[in-house]
């Protein structure tokens, strides 16, 4: 529920998603629940007990893929169509600018010059949005090997207020082995400092960059109960929760649940920087308030813009488990130290 949210506790909200129609222009992804019952009507006056707060309307998303983006910014034309109805929708709804969700350019049926077409489309968006005082970011991927054949780094620091960085999973149960869903460290690529300095080193401004830290854990199921570190065999994910209700994926607090109530056991990688739980077969990899609090120094050290999270409904918003809104709150109280 919408009237859930503290929005004391935050200074940017995304309403996510919005998408695209054939033509590139902008469309509600749930018209009954985003305007019938007025979702982004009440979204946006979540800033009448938090004056501060900047809303933003997310546009993209896994589920949209490319093929649209990638048309939509293939001419002057067809951008300015898209730049139009972005207008217009945040005109019409109160949203403070939009958080751009292409995953991702040049892939999922997208094309190679969307690269450059990207581009293109920001510096148009950045000219109209400063009209307004629109805020303009874009959520971007974390691997630090797909960067230069996606995006020019150089235009989305130039062109955006924020670069939103999702570094989550990182792994999954495809790979066959338990893997943390975001680690801070590791003995490979595939962590949060190696992302985060990658983009760095390709040219993005630090202080645009926001980490992304993810309130839900990968789930897998182990091949033999007795082996459940990090690494160990697996078979396939983890069973759906009873909120989550998706293999793979635990929500926070239902991993805070199951440690609780369930019996599993909780134990810390020194290595990485993170905790993992397990039960029997079932083992999983996330974040607690103990591997944030160790992120928020590192966004601190790295003298980056900010954190993200993803996603707030699955950081016990109601508090089920505890305290609501258990890492958000974390991340706040380290920040204040």
């Amino acid at each position: 529920m919408l009237s859930e949210i503290n929005a004391s506790l935050y200074t940017i909200l995304i309403y996510a998603f919005a998408q695209l129609n054939d033509n590139g222009t902008l469309k509600s992804l749930d018209p009954w629940a985003d305007i019938t019952k007025e979702g982004y009507l009440k979204f946006n006056a979540l800033k009448n007990t938090n004056p501060t707060l900047k809303t933003l309307l997310g546009i993209g998303g896994w589920s949209e893929g490319s093929e649209r983006f990638s048309a939509m910014v293939r001419t002057k034309k067809t951008r300015r169509v898209f730049i139009q109805s972005v207008l217009e929708f945040l005109k019409t709804y109160g949203f403070d600018g939009i958080d751009l969700d292409w995953e991702y350019p040049t892939r999922r049926g997208g094309k190679p010059e969307d690269k450059t077409n990207l581009s293109l489309l920001l510096k148009e968006l950045r000219k109209e949005f400063d009209e307004h005082g629109y805020l303009l970011t874009m959520a971007v991927i974390s691997g630090a090997g797909s960067i230069d054949s996606i995006y020019e780094v150089s235009s989305l620091s130039k062109f955006l207020d924020y670069i939103l960085l999702m570094t989550y999973d990182m792994h999954s149960s495809a790979n066959g082995r338990t893997g943390e869903n975001a680690p801070l460290r590791s003995n490979d690529s595939f962590n949060v400092e190696f992302s985060t300095k990658s983009w760095i080193q390709k040219g993005a401004n630090r202080a645009k960059i926001i980490l992304g830290i993810p309130t839900y854990g990968k789930s897998f199921t182990l091949t033999d109960h007795k082996n459940h570190g990090i690494g160990a065999p697996t078979k396939g994910p983890g069973l759906p929760g009873p909120y989550s209700k998706s293999n793979g994926t635990l929500y926070y607090f239902e991993i805070l649940q199951f440690i609780k109530t369930l019996g599993w056991v909780r134990e810390w990688s020194d290595e990485q920087l993170v905790p993992f739980s397990y039960n029997g077969d079932q083992w999983v990899g996330y974040d607690d308030v103990e591997s944030v609090a160790k992120k928020v120094d590192f966004v601190v050290d790295q003298r980056l813009g900010g954190i993200m999270l993803w996603s707030i409904d699955m950081d016990d918003p109601r508090g089920l488990v505890g305290p609501k809104f258990p890492l958000t709150q974390a991340i706040k109280a380290k920040l204040k130290q």
